[in-house]
């Protein structure tokens, strides 16, 4: 009459154990997420700096990046002569994935805040912040 009971009590366990297993960890390390950040922070930036300013093109800014804080770590500084839209999508992406990147590895940082430009200007056809 035991032996029923044990094999039950047994078989129940195992099956506990197994339905308590963990899954494999398919997502990417925090080494590899920071490099995917740091190839789509260049590619953003790349795409900003081949921007002119003049000819009717005006200059603007984005806030860049997603401070563990909260609020951006800088503000970016471009001009509609290149894919705005393209750009703005890229920081958009940029900006959601460091938001995850900074709480799925409890990033932390200062609190400081990054101050907006008062204005941009053109000098020598190159966007320049004005502070």
């Amino acid at each position: 009459m035991k032996k029923p009971f044990s094999t039950f009590v047994l078989v129940t366990f195992c099956l506990l154990l197994l339905s308590t297993q963990c899954d494999d960890d398919t997502g990417l390390s925090q080494e590899d997420e920071a490099q995917e950040l740091a190839f789509l922070k260049l590619e953003i930036e790349d795409l900003a700096s081949t921007s002119v300013c003049g000819n009717g093109f005006e200059c603007t800014y984005i806030a860049l990046g997603s401070k563990p804080c909260g609020g951006p770590w800088s503000y970016l500084i471009y001009s509609t002569s290149i894919d705005t839209e393209l750009l703005e999508q890229l920081v958009e992406d940029y900006n959601k994935k460091e938001s995850l990147y900074n709480k799925t590895w409890g990033m932390a940082s200062d609190c400081a805040v990054a101050i907006p430009p008062t204005t941009v200007s053109c000098e020598n056809n190159a966007c320049v912040a004005v502070y």
